[in-house]
């Protein structure tokens, strides 16, 4: 699934969409582009593009750079160790199909922590200076909608609609 991303320029909505239909956009908006900030939907963090035409990636290390290959570290029990060697296809193969399997199981239903996590971070970008962010922070975590709603109801409207919209899983 493409991360969606939504771009503001101080307190304006400019686009919602992937990251192709926001590159157009702000491309659309010439050097007033360099004014927006960007975040992704799915976290609510600042994020960058890059709005060159024909641009380039970097060429990466060694590993399966098509897939995307990171190594990291896992900690595991003998337990769960000696049950991955009797897995068909490797330790790391039967965990990628476990960790698959759980996010399918999961997409279907957003995560309330992870929508009170997306919401705090572009609140805390986007209305960290506006009346009563912190009291709507707090109302937040407590799953609190009402409060919620009020609190932020005298906040710019694009950035009212959206921290609503970011938080609204948290408070099903």
């Amino acid at each position: 699934m493409e991360r969606t991303l939504t771009a503001f320029a101080g307190d304006l909505w400019i686009a919602t969409g992937d990251e192709a239909e926001v590159r157009e956009a702000l491309r659309a908006m010439g050097d007033d582009a360099q004014a927006v900030l960007l975040f992704d939907d799915c976290t609510g963090r600042q994020v960058d593009i890059d709005l060159r035409a024909g641009t380039t990636e970097a060429p990466r290390g060694r590993g399966r750079p098509k897939l995307g290959v990171q190594p990291r570290e896992i900690t595991l029990l003998p337990r769960h160790w000696d049950w991955l060697a009797t897995q068909s296809g490797g330790a790391s193969a039967t965990v990628r199909r476990l960790v698959d399997a759980a996010r399918k199981a999961d997409a279907d239903k957003p995560s309330p922590r992870a929508a009170m996590d997306a919401a705090y971070h572009f609140m805390t970008a986007m209305a960290g200076d506006r009346p009563g962010y912190e009291a709507a922070i707090r109302a937040l975590y407590a799953k609190d909608e009402q409060l919620f709603n009020s609190l932020s109801q005298d906040w710019p409207s694009g950035i009212r609609d959206h921290a609503r919209e970011l938080a609204g899983p948290a408070f099903d």
